[in-house]
């Protein structure tokens, strides 16, 4: 999922500037800095043995508990809302009445932005054609053509080698093309089993279209998009084109973009004894009455990327008011519905857009790996010290040169209308 479109149904109320009065702080309460006596050099012993207590752990657990008793007072009122004036809440009120006017341009700024996709997506289409004929061997590859990517290819590494001349371009087409570019990004590649592979290697196309009135009544009137993935005839279903359709909610959510709502995927027709989410195995039972035994076969299941195509499904509001999933198994789904969706969202702004980048690697050149520097924290002279890392060694010579990574969220690294650049002109 993007980065900033939030998951539905997690009725998640955003924290709001409360003015919590300093006297209401941890510390003021009585929390104070733990004290040591003052040592004296004749008392000081003589070897590490015989030292006093080491405080850290001690510091550490009084920290824990400043940290909880701030994580505590979050969302909760001091009251300072309440005791203003009427007439200063009624113009709080007003100002709330300008919220709602905001919303609705915000609202109407997103359903504009996703029709000027829309557009951008017809005007992409004849292109999409043309890669598919030559990917398939349906068309040979012009001389233009090849002459605008080998400039491409030169613009990107200097030390590209150009192609001999003498041999003429042909409908050859370029086997396993989709299986390779998908296996090459981060995500995927994860969920790709071998078993999967022998599947995708009939995987002649990957589309993208977006919902219209024109779409089914379940998914007629709401924003959202659809991947199609086109099939050749093979020995494991008999679906030719397999659906993946995100849904995000009609109106647009707290961060001002569209709030995923869910998603709905094609019903695999799988042939006998070739479901790929599925593992077979043999287990021999005897019967308590007559001792004889047998052998039974058994379905259970397995990791696999035609999950993909039954998607996670949301908790209904229900259960989360009654408190019938609790904490881990909520955490669990929501970490499923993200992943999902994000894979979808990188289908649509990544993968399609730029499928020759990723079946060539270029692609993970500007991946977001797992080294975002939120993910860093910086570490004391000391632990560099114990970690045997030397504090004069400032050299980056050996340090890889890495690409500037696209922001992650709806836009990164694809030719459809990024909304932020629309949101800026």
């Amino acid at each position: 999922m993007s980065s900033n479109v939030p998951i539905s149904g997690q009725n998640v109320t955003a924290p709001t500037p409360q003015n919590t009065p300093l006297n209401q702080a941890p510390i003021a309460l009585g929390l104070s800095r733990p004290t040591v006596p003052d040592i004296s050099e004749d008392n000081e012993p003589d070897d590490a043995e015989n030292a006093g207590p080491d405080l850290s752990g001690m510091e550490a657990h009084m920290l824990g508990m400043v940290h909880g008793k701030l994580a505590g007072l979050l969302g909760k009122s001091s009251g300072y809302i309440e005791n203003l004036p009427v007439d200063v809440k009624l113009s709080v009120e007003a100002l709330k009445g300008v919220q709602v006017k905001q919303n609705e341009l915000q609202n109407q700024y997103k359903r504009e932005c996703l029709e000027l996709e829309k557009k951008y997506l017809t005007l992409q289409k004849p292109l999409y054609e043309r890669r598919h004929a030559i990917i398939s061997g349906a068309a040979e590859p012009t001389t233009e053509e090849i002459e605008a990517g080998e400039q491409y290819s030169t613009k990107d590494n200097e030390e590209y080698t150009p192609l001999p001349k003498d041999t003429k371009p042909s409908a050859t087409g370029i086997p396993e093309f989709w299986l390779t570019a998908l296996r090459n990004h981060v995500g995927l590649s994860e969920l790709i089993t071998d078993r999967d592979a022998e599947a995708l290697k009939h995987l002649d196309d990957v589309r993208i279209a977006y919902l219209d009135d024109a779409t089914s009544a379940e998914t007629k009137g709401k924003p959202g998009f659809k991947i199609e993935f086109v099939f050749g005839p093979n020995d494991f279903f008999e679906n030719e084109v397999l659906e993946k359709t995100y849904l995000y909610q009609e109106e647009v959510g707290y961060s001002g973009d569209f709030v995923y709502d869910r998603a709905i995927g094609t019903e695999i027709r799988w042939k006998e004894d070739k479901d790929l989410t599925k593992e077979f195995e043999i287990k021999k039972q005897r019967n308590k009455n007559t001792n004889r035994t047998r052998l039974v076969r058994k379905a259970k299941p397995t990791e696999s990327f035609f999950n993909f195509f039954s998607p996670p499904v949301p908790p209904a509001e229900e259960e989360l008011e009654s408190g019938d999933i609790d904490d881990d198994e909520l955490e669990e789904i929501e970490e499923k519905l993200e992943v999902d969706y994000q894979i979808g969202e990188d289908l649509k702004e990544k993968i399609i857009p730029r499928a020759v980048d990723y079946f060539t690697g270029k692609a993970l050149e500007f991946e977001v790996m797992d080294d975002d520097e939120d993910d860093y924290e910086d570490l004391d002279d000391e632990d560099d010290d114990e970690d045997g890392f030397d504090e004069d060694s400032d050299s980056d010579a050996d340090v890889p040169v890495r690409r500037r990574a696209p922001p992650k969220g709806r836009g990164a690294g694809g030719n459809n209308v990024n909304p932020e650049e629309c949101k800026q002109q």
